[in-house]
């Protein structure tokens, strides 16, 4: 069960970024470093559940990472199935729902099969909100959505006057997930890269130079007692 604590963020974001240069510091190759920020995934889960984070949602793939040498896709591919077998134990050992957001279309049958099975899997579970972002992009996200609110209104089934902001949030792909509270992104880059942008209006951002595979509880800590220090206030922060 969640450690209630004073003022933690109910949903944190997290962008995975410098397992190339963790595994480049050690003289490894790069599916190396993918291999040992997998492996961290679960350790970062577990910190967040017992510090009363009920959310925590990471960035995994983006719709750009296609975009790399297709060697290194093969492989993150290939440790994308090893992982997502790897989290139906997972979810039941630590309890967690796990949700995939993205577009998984694109993703090869067998993957988009093992999707499926994990999030009926862990529905019931009662635990930390797991969500993975797979060939995610937000503009692609919004792209999407938007188009499903357009075949409605043409079908007849929405009003254009009725279209606010809480119904754009139910046709995304984080459709009754709250937004975050905290954004953190490893390895020292302060971009957003296409990252839950609609969900971010009013979230606070945490940089750090550590890389992903060395981020653990600790650094966690630092990344909530930051937010903690903030002075947020409806309708945006002060402070």
């Amino acid at each position: 069960m969640a450690e209630e604590r004073k003022n933690v963020p109910r949903h944190v974001a997290i962008i995975l970024d410098g397992n190339g240069r963790w595994a480049k510091k050690r003289m490894l190759p790069r599916n190396a470093g993918h291999v040992a920020g997998s492996k961290n995934v679960e350790k970062v889960c577990k910190a967040a559940w017992e510090m009363g984070i009920e959310y925590v949602t990471m960035y995994a793939f983006s719709t750009e990472n296609w975009s790399r040498p297709k060697s290194e896709v093969d492989a993150l591919m290939k440790l994308l199935h090893q992982y997502l077998s790897d989290c139906l134990k997972t979810s039941r050992k630590n309890n967690m729902q796990v949700r995939v957001i993205g577009d998984i279309s694109r993703l090869e049958p067998a993957l988009q099969e093992r999707i499926r099975e994990l999030e009926e899997y862990s529905a019931q579970n009662t635990g930390l909100h797991f969500q993975v972002a797979l060939n995610y992009g937000s503009r692609d996200e919004m792209i999407r959505g938007i188009r499903k609110i357009a075949q409605d209104v043409k079908d007849g089934q929405i009003a254009p006057e009725r279209i606010d902001e809480a119904l754009i949030s139910r046709y995304l792909d984080t459709s009754g997930i709250p937004d975050p509270d905290l954004m953190i992104r490893t390895s020292g880059e302060q971009r957003l890269s296409n990252y839950l942008l609609w969900q971010m209006a009013y979230t606070e951002f945490y940089f750090t130079d550590v890389l992903w595979p060395d981020f653990g509880k600790d650094e966690l800590l630092r990344a909530v007692e930051y937010y903690q220090k903030r002075d947020r206030r409806f309708g945006g922060v002060k402070g």
